[in-house]
Formats: C-alpha cells, structure tokens, sequence
C-alpha cells in the first residue's frame, strides 16, 4: 500500500474502494457547488504567520468540549448513511474516536442504530437528532438516546427542507442500493466493500425501521425520510425538544449572527457555525466566513464551534485562531472510513493532530489555547460588509 500522508490520500482511496453512489453521497453539496467549495477554499485564504527562536517544548493541542476534555479540540460530526461507505461504519469510527479521545456523533439517519453504538463502546457519544413531523418518534429517539448514555443532543435546524444534491438524484442513492445493472457491476469493481456488506446485516436505516410508524420495508422507508423533515421547526418546538431532553444541547446548523444570539440567549450549551458542508443553501458564506460574526452576536455566552472545510491540522489551528472553542470534522474522517475502515478513521485523526502540532510549533507557539488572530494574516475582504 502507498504511503498515507494526508487526509488527501485517503479520499483517493476512499474514492477507489467505495461505490460511487456513496462516495459521490460524501463528497458533494447542492446545486452548483459553490458553499461546499468555498468552505474549504476560504481557508486557504488565511495565511499563518511564522516565527522563530521560541521554546517548543511541552507542546499541548487538546481541547474541552462541553466539559469533556479530548485530545485534539475536535468531534467526529455525524454523518448520514456511514455504514454504507464500510460495513458496520459508525460502530468502526465511533471505536476509533474512542480509542484516540475525541467524541463521536450519531446521526438520526444512520445505519447502525443508537443501541448498536451503546453495545459496541464504552465511551459516552453524541447523538444528533433531526426533527421529524411524528413527534412520538422525535420523543423515541429522544429517550432511546439518553437509555444508550448519549452525553449531548446535537439538534440539526437547518435540514427542515432537503437540498438538491445533483450526485445523488443521477445515481438514485439508496439504503442498500438497488440491484440494477449498472450498480451490480460498480459494486463487484469493489470487492473488500461487498466482502465486508455480506458480512453484516446493517444495510438500512437502523434508528428507523422497526421504530418508525409505517416503516415495514425499504420501499416505505424511502417515502418516509423524503415525507418526515419538518419544516415547520421553530423555536418553539426546539423548546420542547430542550425540555424532554433536559441534558446537555447543542445546536448545529447556525450560520446567521442572528440565529447565534436567539440561540445563546435562549440557553444552548454551544452552537455549531455550519452550513450542513455546503448540502442545503448553496450560496451561502462559508462557516469560517461567518465565524466572526457569530462570535461577536454570541458574546461568550455559548461554546461556539465550527463545522465545515476541516481537512486538517493547519485548519483546526486557523479556525481556533479566528476564534472558534472547537471544531467538527465530518469528511475527512469519513474518507478514512471508506478507506481504510476503522483503522482509516484512527488514521485520519494522526494526520490531524501531527499537523496542528507542526504547524502550531513553526507558528512559535506551544499551547493550542494561546492561539489567536496574531497567527494569522487575513485578507481585507475576509470579514468586509455585504450589501
């Protein structure tokens, strides 16, 4: 096997041992594209500041996400539809953040289920929940997440409409994928991928079937998901949402300084600046665009993180430079995954860490808290006023 060197390496080979339907379900954004690459783009935008003849012993990149200390100042973001990218894939990346002390997040919409993840680690995880319209099972999944252990709720709120995603409708994603012609022979091209799907028995929605109402087989699952988003969430139900759960909440999905001052005012643990990676609003600034001013519309009343365009170490620092407590990271894990199953994911997140160690160290500083805007030259234009 080649040298695995960067995060970039691994969405190569990612790219060869996945079925094209899941690794385009991965890597793409709605419409024209334009957020999903920008959010990456944008932060090569900011440049680092170098500087020399300083102490670099005893170096620390840690960081403390609601109380939880974790080896780098990163979450696993939740992910839709990872155990199609590797069999058995959210039980595999929730033990390899486990295993190098970061927390790890469940989406709603995963193929392993809340119980799976619970008899499979030790650890606490997150669970993220999308709100649904059958509100007896947003309560379901509510208490099926604090029955696992779940240590926060990570509320999605801006999925109440799903975004076109162009990859997706051509190759006609599905869970597990139909057995056309075309998807037979692209899945034989991939031989450890089919060899790891026949050993399991996790190939659908494993919070959905057989919890949902109406949810008998696949062909009914598929109408469901496209029928449930609700879209007339508001702060109201959130509100309620907050109340049932009653433990730790963290809202994801902000990206106006608006939005971030509703939610820090009304109590949220901390809030993630994300734009879904460029999935919903094309068109939208990307989060490391908006994060300025959502820190100022916060004031400190929240964790505020950052999701969206984190392919590295250099990143992780540039985003704590602007300001962020942290940061979640959906892909580049998940191209580990895909890869190289859970020993990708581990992989993945010692790339991370070596390089926001490096780089923190030619940056002349020793402690990943102590960073800020004097590492970092920004652009004149970076947090200029629109119109």
């Amino acid at each position: 096997m080649a040298v695995i060197a960067c995060i970039e390496d691994l969405k190569r080979l990612h790219r060869a041992r996945v079925p094209r339907m899941f690794y385009d379900y991965a890597e793409s954004g709605s419409y024209t594209e334009q957020t999903f690459r920008e959010n990456c783009s944008d932060f090569q935008r900011l440049r680092l500041r170098q500087k020399v003849a300083v102490d670099l012993t005893d170096r620390f990149t840690g960081g403390r996400l609601l109380g939880l200390d974790a080896r780098l100042p990163l979450a696993l973001s939740p992910v839709g539809l990872t155990g199609m990218q590797c069999a058995d894939g959210e039980i595999k990346a929730a033990r390899a953040a486990q295993a190098f002390g970061v927390p790890f997040t469940l989406s709603t919409m995963s193929i392993c289920s809340i119980e799976d993840i619970a008899a499979h680690s030790s650890a606490p995880f997150w669970f993220q929940l999308y709100v649904m319209r059958d509100e007896d099972f947003v309560d379901a999944l509510i208490e099926r997440a604090r029955a696992a252990g779940c240590s926060a709720l990570v509320l999605t709120l801006d999925l109440q409409i799903l975004g076109q995603r162009h990859k997706d409708l051509r190759n006609g994603l599905t869970a597990p994928p139909r057995l056309t012609l075309a998807n037979i022979l692209n899945m034989m091209a991939r031989p450890r991928w089919s060899a790891g799907m026949l050993g399991t028995r996790r190939w659908s929605f494993g919070n959905i079937v057989g919890h949902a109402k109406g949810v008998g087989d696949l062909a009914s699952l598929n109408a469901w998901t496209n029928e449930q988003f609700d879209p007339q969430l508001d702060w109201r139900k959130i509100a309620r949402i907050r109340d049932r759960w009653g433990g730790k909440l963290v809202l994801k999905g902000i990206l106006d300084p608006e939005d971030a001052a509703r939610a820090a005012e009304f109590g949220a643990d901390a809030i993630v600046v994300s734009n879904h990676g460029g999935r919903q609003l094309d068109g939208a600034l990307s989060s490391i665009r908006m994060l300025p001013s959502v820190l100022r519309a916060v004031q400190g009343r929240c964790e505020v993180w950052l999701d969206g365009g984190i392919r590295s170490g250099q990143d992780i620092l540039k985003a704590r430079a602007m300001g962020a407590d942290a940061v979640m990271a959906g892909r580049a894990w998940l191209y580990g995954l895909g890869a190289m199953g859970q020993a990708g994911v581990t992989k993945a997140l010692e790339i991370m860490r070596r390089e926001l160690d490096v780089t923190l160290a030619l940056c002349g500083e020793r402690d990943i808290r102590a960073v800020g805007r004097h590492n970092l030259l920004i652009p004149k234009d970076f947090e200029g006023d629109w119109l």
